[in-house]
């Protein structure tokens, strides 16, 4: 089962970075239930093992091409991003460490595993996954637009994704470079 889930993390997290077009030095923000994973109400069965699998999946792709991952925690903790202190330079840092059942399972394993986490109350990603309807799109830079996976669900989780794009500024008139999509 926690192989089956570490697979279906790493296809997801492949595709939205394909699709993204996410290049190295770019955050992206996971938020993840660990419940919604086993097939229960968010917030209601923190789980540790399904958390690290999820986990171990998607933080593979993200160090293979780079990126930084940013873990969303719960909204116990109102919904604070435990991320490596090398990709947030001069970031205001608060004091909190999760825990499964105050900050949720995934936000613990991204605090145990990464080299020297820190804790943010917000941050502006380059893209993310919603894992389980956690709700990431506070943490996107703007402007967000939703990416269409082929993977729909991680476990029993439903899945949604996002990538950023520039704002267009300047009317009908204005000259778009396409380059930045």
């Amino acid at each position: 089962m926690y192989e089956e889930i570490q697979q279906q993390a790493r296809e997801v997290c492949s595709e939205l970075c394909e699709k993204a077009g996410l290049k190295s030095g770019q955050i992206l923000v996971v938020g993840c239930s660990s419940s919604e994973v086993c097939g229960d109400k968010i917030g209601s069965n923190s789980n540790l093992k399904v958390a690290q699998a999820v986990f171990a999946g998607i933080y593979e792709e993200v160090k293979k091409r780079g990126l930084y991952l940013a873990a969303q925690c719960c909204e116990h903790l109102n919904r604070a991003i435990i991320i490596e202190r090398e990709a947030v330079p001069g970031q205001e840092i608060v004091n909190v460490v999760p825990q499964p059942k105050a900050g949720g399972s995934f936000a613990t394993t991204a605090y145990q595993t990464f080299s020297d986490p820190v804790a943010l109350e917000e941050i502006k990603a380059d893209a993310g996954i919603d894992i389980g309807d956690t709700f990431i799109g506070m943490h996107l830079k703007r402007v967000a637009v939703p990416v269409r996976l082929e993977h729909h669900s991680i476990g029993q989780a439903h899945i949604t994704a996002a990538r950023v794009r520039p704002k267009f500024i300047g009317g009908e008139r204005a000259h778009y470079d396409d380059r930045l999509k």
